[in-house]
């Protein structure tokens, strides 16, 4: 959901703003999210043991949507963290510029995100 370094909202440095840092997710909520990651990870080594162990198709394509829909969970916890600190503290800003570059970065995620499924 990040912006290229150099852009607002990037990694890097804007034009007079410095390093944009994020930090931003609790730091218990950051340990739940890895924790999750590690999950799904875990999920995806196996599905891909079933495959080389010739598993039933049904029960292979059963844990790969069980995989999408953890993966749907956490973009969702983000996304909802980027509404929450990063659109609305550039709304609440007053700054024109950063709001409609948020509202914009926050519509071409939900357009990413949408497109996947």
């Amino acid at each position: 959901m990040s912006a290229p370094a150099g852009q607002p909202g990037g990694s890097g440095e804007g034009p007079g703003t410095g390093p944009h840092v994020h930090g931003y997710i609790a730091e218990g909520d950051k340990d739940a999210l890895a924790r999750r990651m590690h999950r799904i990870e875990g999920q995806v080594r196996g599905i891909e043991k079933m495959i080389a162990d010739d598993r039933y198709c049904i029960d292979i394509l059963t844990q790969i949507s069980a995989v999408s829909t953890a993966l749907e969970a956490v973009a969702f916890r983000l996304l909802d963290d980027h509404v929450n600190h990063c659109v609305a503290g550039a709304l609440a800003s007053g700054d024109p510029l950063v709001a409609t570059e948020k509202s914009r970065e926050l519509l071409e995620a939900v357009h990413r995100f949408t497109k996947a499924r």
